[in-house]
């Protein structure tokens, strides 16, 4: 009778640990929770308008799929059932230092995935790295094209659109918008980013607004420099009237401050391709009249934007955060929603809990739904995002004591993005063959 009572209890110990594995597909589940590392720029000057927002707009949202409680269709709980703990990591201190935290995710405190990463340099040297290690990593928003047209990877996806659509349609813009400028200069960071974003932005004008002369002095001061005395009475000087700028981080900030006290933008029209987060950190100080982008349907642009998924991702931010979601919460957010997606999709298509292969299988050539507009993985054999860029007029709003941002354009995908297969430069340097604008 022992013996037998044994086997029962035993028995029924079995079958009460598989019920609370069971996971939402009726499956067993391999893990009732995943660990993600989830890197961002927490302190130092990209933190404010970009590191911060982003970490808030996937918390946001981590939090809210763990609860089961974002709109429909995404409104089951759970990553194929999981919750998801975030380990967030501060992106900066460098690049080696970047690699290393990395690793330790990985090989030490075993993350089941990462998502994050903010400045172009950082994603170049943590992107090798990453499949080195064979683990599924989702850039959420630098933009050199140099990551997917420079390699092909297994492990690495990028759910937002690299900075050669930024130039193309910031090009458009002016063509649509000031076809008659007559010059155009630029100060832009002396990296990857800035140096790519130039290139693209004056081939993109080249095609589109043939007659305007481009500046033989455009400017690339060192990220982070913080003071630009020399620049700003530089591109003054500069016959040039349009001024292109990828600054961001704070370096936007210290740029327009800086430079509207000597009354540069009175002279100089300004184009600012990602330096939306500004606006809301400078307020009326960031100067009327400016050519404001934003690398997707996100951000400023897309506030007044109706819809379930953006209009509860508005207002559960402002209400948690009392903030505005800026460009970079939307980033974050939208690869926290591609992970879910993905391991959701591959639990149903395997019957259960999915491996990484089974994820990354799933996640390949995804088109989803996300907070403010679709996202196509459409380019980097189905691990590269495409998706409209937007820009406007900004003007700040004295009745309700905010920015706003008028006259607003948004270029789409198949118009600003090279086929599947073709360097961004080389198609831009053959004149944007089959480019439907």
């Amino acid at each position: 009778m022992h013996s037998m009572f044994n086997r029962v209890h035993r028995l029924a110990l079995g079958l009460g640990v598989l019920a609370t594995a069971l996971g939402p597909y009726g499956a067993v589940t391999a893990k009732d929770s995943i660990d993600v590392g989830v890197v961002a720029f927490l302190s130092g000057p990209a933190a404010g308008p970009f590191g911060v927002p982003g970490k808030n707009g996937a918390e946001l949202v981590i939090d809210a799929i763990n609860a089961g409680t974002l709109p429909a269709p995404y409104d089951t709980a759970g990553f194929a059932g999981a919750t998801l703990n975030p380990i967030h990591i501060d992106e900066s201190g460098g690049n080696a230092k970047q690699v290393a935290e990395y690793r330790n995710l990985v090989e030490k405190q075993g993350v089941d995935a990462v998502i994050g990463y903010i400045s172009s340099g950082t994603c170049l040297a943590v992107t090798p790295v990453a499949e080195e290690l064979k683990k599924l990593t989702i850039l959420s928003v630098c933009g050199t094209p140099r990551i997917f047209e420079d390699g092909d990877w297994t492990h690495i996806f990028r759910t937002q659109a690299h900075a050669v659509g930024d130039s193309i349609a910031a090009a458009l813009y002016v063509r649509d918008n000031f076809g008659d400028v007559a010059g155009y200069t630029g100060i832009n960071q002396n990296y990857a980013w800035g140096q790519d974003s130039w290139k693209s932005f004056s081939l993109a004008m080249g095609h589109f607004v043939p007659k305007a002369e481009v500046s033989s002095t455009p400017q690339f001061p060192k990220i982070f420099a913080g003071q630009y005395g020399t620049e700003i009475s530089t591109l003054a000087l500069d016959d040039a009237e349009l001024v292109h700028s990828s600054f961001w981080d704070g370096d936007i900030e210290a740029f327009v401050v800086q430079a509207k006290v000597r009354g540069f933008f009175d002279n100089k029209q300004f184009l600012s391709t990602v330096g939306a987060s500004a606006i809301d950190s400078l307020g009326s100080e960031f100067p009327d009249g400016t050519i404001i982008g934003t690398r997707g349907e996100i951000g400023i642009l897309v506030r007044e934007k109706s819809g379930p998924l953006n209009t509860w991702f508005v207002n559960a931010y402002r209400e948690r955060y009392g903030a505005w979601p800026l460009g970079p919460s939307y980033q974050y957010a939208q690869a926290v929603l591609a992970l879910k997606i993905a391991m959701d999709k591959a639990a149903r298509d395997h019957g259960g809990f999915p491996t990484q292969d089974q994820v990354i299988a799933a996640m390949k050539g995804l088109s989803f739904e996300t907070f403010a507009g679709r996202i196509e993985l459409a380019l980097g054999n189905g691990h590269q995002a495409v998706h409209p860029v937007g820009y406007g007029i900004t003007r700040w709003n004295d009745e309700t004591g905010e920015p706003e941002v008028t006259n607003i354009t948004f270029y789409p995908s198949k118009c600003i993005y090279p086929p599947a297969g073709k360097p961004s430069l080389d198609w831009l340097a053959e004149g944007m063959p089959g480019s439907d604008c």
